[in-house]
């Protein structure tokens, strides 16, 4: 850091609770002591908020609990080193939020409002905190110190904005006057769940069949691009980071994310050795538009590398038609997008290739995602929190050309009611179809055994 930050760039960056309770008093004080003291050493410790480095943490506490006790300065309620830590939380940290953005089985929190803040576990459950702002100003400066470490503003000419707290923690942010004066701000903190699941994790949560993992696993391992589609928080992440622990050590693995880091595939031995190839990269995003870092940009420089897999963490634009080609000339593509169906997706990556090619026609564009990406697997969060791979759809490439849209394996939904205010769904899965004859050739092709192909296809006695 170059140079001291200001006392009042720094102020900015602290919460403004209101003065009318007594613990509010004493933060007022101590913050303006320390902002004008030792701004800068604050500052680092916003930065490193989680990072392993207690040592600037240790050092502005120290300081907070030497003028509290050469002022004689206490709180009824609390000891002297709770009092000092609540300081510190509300000076340097997220305030009453950080134990929950850096707790454990947490997958997102959404502020609605200054007093109205949910959070949502891993499990699917949405609680409602009885823990809420001070004031609107208050819930907005501690969202300014949020996006200060990517180095973002919030304010009237930038009330909109998207950021991240670190590699795995995105943040998207509205203020007023997009939302209202009384409101303060609304923003959703997505944390990405470190842990990383095994193929029996899924089975044993209903998400999916044995054979369906085993038949997802194999299409990937043998060079078939695949899509994961779903709305937020059907677990598309997740199965697509499982899905990617299945590929042997020694293929190279280029991955693209927008803004943040979800994925995390670097694995090691015992020894801390990496035994895999794995590139992680990031979009980075500016102001001057020539220096922003697209995953475009990043699919262009991905093939460079030449990666046995692309991995694009989620289609949101013109990058679906650089995937579609990338997957159409000998790269195996594993990537996310936001749809409501298998047959949809296709829809929807049309759409996103037409920003970059508005004039083409419809038809030709579906032609070419279909051929890219020839499975599409369907993910959902029912109404009762639980995860379901509700549909693996292939679409097949006739002699003629024409295409033929057929499930492989489906959800089936036996029973939906409500009992005691909460929803019950049962249901299972069934197999549809095996693949088509073309894509068992390709597996083939592609150096799969035919035993292992035989596996995944239906015995006699069940056709």
């Amino acid at each position: 850091m170059n140079g001291l930050i200001s006392q009042t760039n720094t102020q900015n960056l602290f919460c403004k609770p209101g003065k009318n309770r007594e613990f509010s008093d004493i933060l007022n004080e101590v913050q303006a002591y320390i902002s004008s003291k030792y701004s800068a050493l604050v500052i680092d410790g916003i930065n490193n908020i989680n990072k392993g480095n207690d040592e600037v943490k240790a050092q502005v506490k120290r300081y907070i609990g030497k003028y509290l006790l050469d002022y004689r300065i206490s709180a009824e309620g609390m000891t002297q080193q709770e009092l000092i830590d609540k300081l510190y939380t509300e000076m340097a940290e997220f305030s009453f939020l950080t134990k929950y953005i850096f707790g454990t089985g947490i997958e997102e929190i959404n502020i609605n409002s200054w007093d109205d803040v949910e959070v949502q576990y891993s499990s699917g459950e949405t609680v409602k905190l009885e823990e809420k702002f001070e004031s609107p100003d208050h819930a907005i400066n501690v969202v300014r110190r949020m996006l200060h470490v990517s180095g973002m503003v919030l304010d009237n000419t930038s009330p909109a904005i998207l950021g991240h707290l670190s590699k795995n923690i995105r943040i998207a942010v509205l203020k007023t006057p997009l939302v209202d004066e009384d409101v303060g701000v609304a923003a959703s903190i997505r944390i990405v769940n470190a842990q990383k699941l095994k193929k029996e994790d899924f089975l044993k949560s209903g998400t999916a069949a044995d054979e369906m993992m085993e038949l997802m696993s194999a299409l990937v391992r043998y060079g078939v691009s695949t899509t994961v589609a779903g709305a937020t928080s059907s677990g598309k992440t997740t199965l697509t980071g499982w899905l990617l622990t299945t590929i042997p050590h020694d293929k190279r693995i280029f991955t693209i994310e927008n803004g943040s880091r979800e994925l995390d595939l670097v694995e090691r031995d015992e020894s801390g050795k990496i035994i895999n190839k794995v590139i992680h990269t990031i979009t980075r995003e500016s102001e001057d538009e020539k220096k922003s870092i697209t995953q475009d940009n990043l699919l262009d420089m991905a093939l460079r590398f030449h990666p046995d897999y692309i991995v694009v963490g989620e289609m949101r634009s013109s990058e679906a038609d650089s995937a579609q080609e990338a997957a159409r000339t000998g790269h195996t593509v594993i990537t996310t997008i936001h749809s409501n169906s298998c047959e949809s997706t296709w829809r929807r990556m049309v759409t996103l290739c037409k920003r970059k090619y508005p004039n083409v026609d419809d038809k030709v564009i579906l032609n070419l995602v279909t051929e890219a990406f020839p499975i599409v697997v369907y993910a959902k969060q029912l109404e009762n929190k639980q995860r379901r791979i509700m549909e693996i759809m292939e679409c097949e490439i006739l002699p003629d050309g024409e295409r033929k849209y057929h499930s492989l394996y489906r959800y089936k939904i036996t029973e939906n009611r409500m009992e005691n205010g909460k929803f019950v769904i049962t249901g299972s899965h069934e197999k549809c179809a095996d693949i088509s004859p073309s894509l068992q050739r390709r597996l083939l092709e592609n150096g799969m055994p035919q035993e292992e192909l035989n596996k995944l296809l239906r015995k006699e006695s069940e056709k």
